[in-house]
């Protein structure tokens, strides 16, 4: 009448946790990176917004359309202070 587990349950929990250790982190890093790019597109279309909004009292101003949408949303402040660059080049 011993309490004593097996070393194969013992190995079975072991296995199992390490196993939901690998799952949870494969899962983690996506979200990260999503998280990520959800961030960086909301400050780039407000970036963009106030750019159009402020700029007009200066004269600067960038077109809003899908390409320029999606540079600012990628790239957040990068991308705006690139559009806005280019848009002084071209």
């Amino acid at each position: 009448m011993g309490l004593g587990i097996e070393i194969s349950v013992i190995l079975a929990y072991a296995g199992g946790l390490i196993l939901l250790y690998f799952l949870g982190w494969l899962l983690i890093i996506p979200i990260k990176y999503l998280l990520k790019l959800i961030i960086n597109g909301i400050t780039g279309g407000i970036l963009l917004l106030l750019v159009n909004l402020l700029g007009g009292f200066v004269g600067i101003s960038v077109a809003i359309n899908p390409v320029t949408a999606l540079i600012a949303g990628f790239l957040g402040v990068p991308g705006v202070i690139l559009l806005i660059v280019l848009q002084y080049i071209l």
